[in-house]
């Protein structure tokens, strides 16, 4: 069975606790988790960020819909039990709780809809119940976020690509030295496209104190790298008795070339078209921030009193 989404959760969450008992999180996990038969790897499966695991972000927005609308309370950090109300919902025995009906409840719509302590609508705030149906919050926000970053790693390989081949090279050596390769600028524009060693573009020091060079080769393609490329290169690498080595390429390597790097003894490195861009991203390059976003939670250590 797959991961059920946060609304499905609601009615099992609220049958868990309906004994009266007080609960714990990770005892509630664990029986959700049973009721749902997920197996080790979907109770294991993360959010795009790897912070956290997707269905304990679900059973989490669960028990903050269910406390919103007033079933359920939290009794101290980590321990939930239902409430009165919640009770008197249980006995009915719904065939299925969701955020319509949810919606019955006044507290759940003074929290989705945003009123102030006033009671006053707060302009024209976008309803949780519209825009929560199936993903939780904080996976529209990855979701959204990795979207975003999916078309603006498309639009810099394609600028990539309308560039000149002087403008790649440049743009290889920034990389490499925003990873911390090459020590200075100067000695890495020296040794970069310089050796023209059949099969080798350049070398580069591994660190500042150039203990070990890393050789380089990088392409400008459309096709896809295939094994003869990279049997080439590796030869070269053996020609310069080198054990390592990075093939940079706006395309992406065949299956066979993927197969053949992992297999040989020296260490060479993929990075297709994707992953350069991805990296230029995540290193600000050719790229300006727009918005950033925290996302913050209750401190409850700060709110326990001695």
């Amino acid at each position: 069975m797959s991961i059920p989404d946060y609304q499905t959760v609601m009615l099992p969450l609220l049958e868990h606790l309906g004994d009266k008992e007080e609960k714990a999180t990770r005892e509630t996990l664990d029986a959700l988790a049973s009721k749902f038969n997920l197996t080790e790897e979907e109770k294991k499966e993360l959010l795009p960020s790897g912070q956290q695991p997707i269905f304990s972000n679900r059973v989490g927005w669960a028990k903050v819909y269910l406390k919103k609308a007033g079933l359920i309370e939290s009794t101290r950090r980590g321990y939930y039990k239902i409430t009165q109300k919640g009770l008197n919902i249980f006995s009915e025995k719904p065939s299925k709780i969701d955020n319509e009906y949810l919606k019955q409840f006044s507290e759940f719509l003074d929290f989705t809809k945003g009123r102030s302590e006033k009671g006053g609508n707060e302009g024209k705030n976008i309803e949780l119940c519209d825009i929560a149906n199936e993903k939780t919050p904080e996976e529209y926000l990855e979701f959204g976020y990795q979207k975003i970053h999916k078309d603006l790693s498309q639009d810099i390989l394609d600028r990539i690509k309308g560039c000149s081949p002087a403008f790649f090279e440049r743009l290889v050596i920034e990389l490499l030295l925003k990873m911390g390769y090459g020590g200075s600028r100067k000695e890495a524009g020296k040794t970069i496209g310089r050796s023209g060693d059949e099969g080798i573009d350049g070398i580069i020091k591994e660190d500042r104190l150039g203990l070990d060079v890393i050789y380089i080769q990088a392409k400008r393609w459309e096709n896809t790298v295939g094994r003869p490329e990279i049997q080439k290169f590796a030869g070269a690498l053996q020609g310069q008795r080198a054990k390592k080595g990075i093939f940079i390429t706006t395309s992406n390597f065949s299956k066979e070339a993927q197969e053949y790097a992992s297999l040989i003894e020296s260490k060479i490195v993929l990075i297709d078209g994707e992953q350069l861009s991805s990296y230029m991203i995540d290193l600000d390059i050719g790229v300006s921030k727009v918005a950033s976003y925290d996302i913050k939670r209750i401190d409850s250590d700060y709110f326990a009193e001695e």
